[in-house]
């Protein structure tokens, strides 16, 4: 008994100082505060599971009755809970190799919008018409994701169509005056402007600009909507119009 308080109390101290030196480590790597603290949870549980098995064993406590019942609970809690687990072990490779971080516009499952939180169990994603979204983070785990934003600009693309009888160039000049003196549109990288495909009543024009990842969407309206503008005030009509 007295050789079993000893070993309780020094193993206490033991995990003590493990688990402050895991924080200390995990801290400096700037490991996820949500994985810190439930690693660190999990961690101080079974080191203490385990030393209090060790002591019963040193003490004399038969552990075979309890190694079975403790063996079977732990199928019988594994069946129950593999969904679960399934999502708890995919939310930790989230927080660890990070796809994406919470402010992220992502792309998955038909879902387009900004991840708004990441839980150990779940994410949330705000899609752009305001609908908030829970999915499971085993089905992140296991699919396709587009971060659209994690790069920091994205490239916008426009294409209309006006008559053969439209001289290129004078388009070409609106075009350039127009995404010029738009302030969404970045200088670098070097935007493009040319001819994607030519046919008997008309001609494509393909316009590729930067723009920031994040407003993407209300850049690309503001933009066509100057370009319709200045294509009207220059007396240039589209093909079909």
């Amino acid at each position: 008994m007295v050789a079993g308080i000893i070993i309780l109390l020094i193993g206490l101290w033991l995990i003590r100082l493990i688990l402050n030196w895991l924080h200390k480590g995990l801290h400096e790597k700037e490991v996820n505060s949500s994985v810190r603290s439930f690693l660190l949870s999990l961690l101080g549980v079974a080191l203490r599971v385990l030393l209090i098995l060790g002591v019963m064993q040193v003490i004399g406590i038969p552990m075979t009755m309890f190694a079975a019942v403790v063996a079977s609970f732990g199928v019988a809690v594994g069946l129950a809970l593999s969904g679960t687990l399934q999502n708890f072990a995919s939310g930790i490779l989230i927080l660890l190799l990070k796809p994406f971080d919470v402010g992220d516009n992502i792309i998955t499952r038909g879902l387009e919008g900004t991840v708004t939180s990441i839980q150990i169990f779940y994410t949330m994603v705000k899609t752009f018409d305001n609908r908030m979204v829970i999915v499971p983070n085993s089905k992140l785990s296991n699919e396709v994701i587009i971060n659209i934003s994690r790069e920091g600009i994205r490239r916008l693309d426009i294409e209309f169509k006006v008559p053969n009888a439209v001289d290129f160039k004078q388009v070409k000049a609106i075009l350039d005056k127009t995404i010029d003196e738009n302030k969404d549109c970045l200088k670098t990288p070097e935007r493009r402007i040319g001819l994607s495909l030519m046919e008997l009543d008309g001609y494509k024009i393909n316009i590729n600009v930067w723009v920031n990842a994040h407003g993407f969407n209300d850049s690309r309206l503001r933009l066509q909507e100057a370009i319709m503008d200045e294509l009207k005030n220059g007396g240039i009509k589209l093909a079909g119009m």
